[in-house]
């Protein structure tokens, strides 16, 4: 059998193809140590600073004013103003209204029927007892009421 090439005359050449096939793999070659020292050394470092001390005052002043007073300076003082509001709770007399009670005097004549009752007692002297009254007669004392 012959290739359809050779039949026309002409003249194959057959191509390669390769592959590559890449790994990887450890190899040691030789080993590191890693360590670190620290130095010391003195240094003179000469620096100007600036330090400020305060002293707080307080002083108790206790007065009323009308308005707060705004934060102000007095020399290298700086004055600082602490206010409350303190609820004043005052005591005035103030008159409400007059009650006015005014006396007249009049004589007017005045005719009622009223009750009135009186007692009167009467004394009668007894005779000296005889047997025959201590037997049990009643005794002459009269009393009488009188009603008007």
């Amino acid at each position: 059998m012959t290739s359809p090439a050779e039949v026309a005359g002409d003249t194959v050449i057959p191509l390669l193809t390769e592959d590559v096939s890449v790994s990887k793999r450890r190899v040691v070659t030789g080993r590191v140590r890693v360590s670190t020292v620290t130095h010391e050394r003195d240094k003179l470092v000469d620096e100007l600073l600036t330090q400020e001390n305060v002293d707080i005052e307080r002083r108790p002043i206790g007065r009323p004013i009308e308005a707060a007073p705004e934060i102000r300076e007095e020399g290298e003082t700086i004055v600082i103003p602490i206010v409350e509001e303190v609820l004043v709770v005052e005591r005035r007399l103030f008159l409400k209204e007059e009650v006015r009670v005014r006396r007249a005097r009049q004589t007017v004549r005045h005719q009622q029927v009223v009750k009135l009752r009186e007692q009167e007692a009467l004394v009668a002297r007894l005779e000296a007892e005889t047997p025959a009254s201590a037997a049990g007669q009643p005794a002459d004392v009269e009393s009488r009421e009188k009603r008007e």
